[in-house]
């Protein structure tokens, strides 16, 4: 028996049949994707590397681009299946409150479900992994524990937990990413999700962005930097945090530093005591387990 949140197999094709992934030592830019041609999906920036996908192979394109920047080296590439990639086939999901659709899936939602069309291109959050998961999750408590009006996502990847907060009544979210096709994967979720008014989506560190005012702070990220979130003022001054994308033994090292905050940890959820997610909220004390 599939549980809450199982995927079903993908009954209508994904956008992708394959992707093509080409590693290059140095930084492609904006301004050089004009070469790459209609197969060219994306360029993930990371540490002085630039990763472009393609929904077909793309050595030609390849060399156009190197005549252009001969600077740039291929060092790897790769070839996955657009499930491989994504962890799994994509469907309608059902987590908790939300139903996830796949823009390419669109199905008609019951009046008591709350709808996500959701298009994750290449990046993280389409829903498979248990920490997205467990943050809708923490959402729907948190606002069913006491409403918040604006909120901050740090990491925000495809945007979904940005879109989320905001179908569940906030009225204002800045959701922030370093990474440029993040921020263009979550800006489309934001128009798929007719949200534009209501969602910011910025590109840059998310550690500059802490001081932001809101009343609730997710945080799906990697430890090192949660650990340095709590080292900030502006973060360990808001009332709310959901906190998640660790596993067990950072898990009990971050919620030290949240209760030594002066934080109390309201709820938490784990996955096959693997995935840690965490609500936290200044001076509480009650702490229930899902």
């Amino acid at each position: 028996m599939k549980t809450d949140g199982e995927e079903k197999k993908c009954a209508v094709a994904c956008p992708h049949a394959d992707l093509y992934i080409y590693l290059l030592e140095g930084l492609v830019k904006k301004e050089d994707e004009f070469c790459l041609g209609n197969a060219f999906v994306g360029n993930w920036v990371e540490d002085g590397t630039s990763f472009l996908f393609f929904s077909k192979p793309a050595a030609d394109a390849l060399n156009q681009l190197l005549k252009l920047r001969p600077k740039l080296e291929v060092v790897e590439d790769y070839h996955f299946s657009y499930e491989q990639w994504q962890g799994g086939g994509l469907t309608t999901l059902k987590i908790g409150d939300f139903k996830i659709v796949p823009h390419w899936d669109r199905t008609s939602v019951d009046e008591k479900e709350i709808q996500i069309i959701l298009d994750p291109g290449v990046v993280f959050g389409n829903g498979l992994h248990p920490t997205t998961r467990d943050c809708l999750r923490a959402l729907s408590f948190a606002r069913n524990q006491k409403a918040f009006d604006r909120v901050l996502d740090l990491g925000t990847g495809t945007g979904i937990l940005a879109v989320a907060a905001a179908r569940l009544g906030a009225k204002k979210v800045l959701a922030v990413d370093l990474n440029p096709l993040c921020v263009k994967t979550a800006n489309e979720n934001v128009r798929l999700n007719n949200l534009d008014g209501l969602i910011q989506v910025v590109e840059g560190s998310a550690e500059d962005f802490v001081n932001e005012g809101a009343d609730l702070v997710i945080a799906n990220i990697h430890k090192e930097i949660i650990g340095r979130f709590l080292q900030k003022e502006g973060f360990c001054e808001k009332n709310r945090l959901i906190i998640s994308g660790l596993m067990r033994t950072q898990y009990r090292d971050i919620r030290a530093q949240v209760e030594s905050d002066d934080f109390g940890i309201v709820h938490e959820w784990d996955y096959d005591m693997t995935w840690f997610t965490m609500l936290a909220e200044k001076g509480e004390t009650v702490c229930l387990k899902q």
